[in-house]
């Protein structure tokens, strides 16, 4: 491994999380815990009626690795779909484990230190497995309301 595991690139991220506030009227809301760290990420979601995402709050609650993974997941959520969010989720567990590339996500790249470290690959996906189910659930009611 070349690259430090926490870079001044990954802690700047962790300390610069856009839209780090809960929304107070979320369509849906997911939150997601790594049993291995206890790191917890909650995504509040609204969407458009094209099933966009178009309002985002998090509430992060975890080592710098999934702070700088939610940080680059909220800078670049709105616009996305449920399935942009579950094939970037679904993409980011396979980089991790080495079965795959890097995910179509901006800045992704910047948390590739931590494949070498499974432990923290639970706490790195948490805000994407959160956004993908929350954003699942919003489209859901729209359709049912």
């Amino acid at each position: 491994m070349n690259a430090p595991l926490y870079n001044a690139e990954i802690l700047r991220l962790a300390a610069s999380i856009p839209h780090h506030e809960r929304l107070t009227h979320a369509a849906a809301t997911a939150e997601k815990r790594s049993p291995v760290c206890g790191s917890r990420v909650t995504v509040d979601v609204g969407v458009d009626e094209q099933g966009r995402v178009d309002a985002v709050g998090l509430l992060v609650r975890a080592c710098a690795l999934g702070q700088a993974s939610a940080s680059l997941l909220a800078a670049h959520i709105l616009g996305r779909t449920p399935e942009d969010l579950a094939a970037a989720r679904d993409a980011l567990a396979a980089w991790l484990s080495g079965e795959g590339t890097a995910p179509d996500w901006p800045g992704i790249d910047v948390l590739a230190p931590a494949r070498d470290y499974s432990a923290r690959h639970a706490s790195i996906r948490l805000a994407f497995e959160a956004a993908a189910e929350a954003a699942e659930q919003a489209v859901k009611a729209r359709v049912h309301a």
